[in-house]
């Protein structure tokens, strides 16, 4: 299984992505990884956000295949421990699970045809976040899931 990270937007953060690497890199050690940052729609400041949001839900159906397991980031989502997101990701790889492709969407989420599209709505926090503390998150996440499959120290029960 490969896990593919999306997100809508720009690597601006150099802190943090030096965070997110590190981390990406070590999810490297349990199953291949990518992240693919898709820039946002031109005219970006001209369009309304249900026509930003179409625009980006456009640009992220074409880049899924059709057998890809999409869990769309969404703050109506469901809500896990980390034991339990282990055991989503574990079955996901029982499955057979080819790309597993986690999507955080852009600045004002994403559009209904997407989440009707996701296999799961995975929602971090009812908190909000800026983009790129949510990328750290959720690839610490990733790793902190891969451990506990693993059975390895990192994660603290």
């Amino acid at each position: 299984m490969k896990i593919h990270f999306w997100t809508i937007g720009k690597n601006t953060e150099a802190n943090l992505k030096v965070a997110v690497e590190d981390f990406t890199k070590r999810i490297g050690n349990y199953f291949p990884v990518q992240w693919t940052i898709i820039p946002p729609p031109k005219n970006l400041g001209t369009l309304s956000k249900t026509e930003l949001k179409k625009k980006e839900a456009e640009i992220i159906l074409r880049l899924l295949n059709k057998d890809d397991y999409l869990v769309a980031l969404d703050e109506n989502g469901k809500q896990f421990l980390s034991e339990s997101l282990s055991t989503f990701i574990q079955k996901r790889a029982n499955e057979s699970t080819k790309n597993l492709v986690f999507l955080i969407g852009g600045a004002f989420g994403l559009d209904i045809s997407v989440l009707n599209r996701a296999n799961f709505c995975w929602s971090l926090s009812q908190l909000t976040f800026p983009h790129q503390i949510v990328r750290l998150i959720l690839a610490e996440q990733i790793y902190r899931t891969c451990t506990i499959i693993r059975n390895e120290k990192y994660h603290h029960n």
